[in-house]
């Protein structure tokens, strides 16, 4: 059996746990990784992500499946320096965006290309952020299959139902508009929710006041600014629409809390609690 050679670029938490995740599998699989970041390329070696390391991308061309774990703009641009990918290599991004991606590959290689979105992640990043189970039991986006080829489909979809992803299929640009309200938005709203708290409190009193209710929320604020800068460029469109919706549940909030309508504000609330029977 012929040993599978697979590239990752970006070694953070997406990478990293892919490389992991992969090294798990009782497969012939040697795993070569690439980093801008060089004390992310000496981190991810010693924690085991990866078994070696490349200099630059024409090593990662070699590979037969190539993990893309970048930001969102970063996935265009790698592609486009592609020059010499094997005419049967899978090449699979990670991104949380899909549209502009999907129809961004060049065409040479866009066969070789599939647009992926696992819907899993934490606020922490870099290699040591990485760990094994990321991807465990969550779902897995593959959009717009049919601009894939044959085999480059099969090869994603059996690689991450081997490490135990539900996968589900959508149009890039249906993917977007979901994304916006259930992933985008609330990291704008994470966002928001920290600095409004920075402008008026003492350090100090954040430390002593905040309960859990709070830090829940903020907890994504920790996230990576550069990818998440990336990520509402990339969304811009569906992402004003859904804060757009949500400053209108504020504002009708406000509303009914200054007018002294609490009946209607309980009713409101009990409306939203209708969410977490769904999920």
């Amino acid at each position: 059996m012929n040993q599978t050679k697979i590239g990752i670029i970006g070694l953070g938490l997406m990478g990293g746990s892919i490389g992991l995740a992969l090294k798990s599998l009782n497969r012939d699989y040697y795993i070569v990784g690439l980093d801008h970041n060089q004390s992310h390329l000496k981190e991810a070696l010693e924690l085991k992500l990866v078994d070696e390391l490349a200099d630059d991308v024409s090593a990662i061309e070699e590979c037969d499946i190539i993990f893309l774990a970048v930001p969102v703009d970063a996935i265009i641009s790698i592609t486009k320096s592609f020059k010499n990918i094997k005419d049967s290599a899978t090449i699979i991004d990670l991104g949380s965006t899909k549209y502009k991606i999907s129809h961004s590959i060049p065409d040479n290689i866009r066969e070789n290309f599939v647009a992926a979105h696992p819907m899993t992640g934490t606020e922490n990043f870099g290699p040591s952020s990485a760990f094994m189970g990321l991807y465990y039991d969550k779902t897995l986006v593959l959009c717009d299959l049919e601009k894939s080829g044959d085999t480059q489909r099969e090869v994603a979809k059996d690689i991450f139902k081997s490490i135990g992803m539900n996968i589900v299929y959508m149009d890039s640009k249906e993917h977007d508009i979901h994304t916006a309200y259930i992933s985008h938005m609330p990291h704008a709203l994470s966002y928001a929710l920290a600095n409004s708290v920075l402008n008026q409190e003492d350090p100090k009193n954040i430390l002593a006041l905040a309960g859990g209710g709070f830090q829940d929320m903020s907890r994504i604020a920790k996230s990576s600014a550069n990818m998440w800068e990336d990520i509402f460029r990339q969304n811009k469109t569906n992402l004003l629409d859904a804060l757009t919706h949500v400053s209108d549940e504020l504002d009708y909030c406000k509303r009914l809390i200054e007018k002294d309508e609490f009946e209607e504000l309980n009713q409101w609330m009990k409306k939203a609690n209708i969410l977490h029977k769904i999920i």
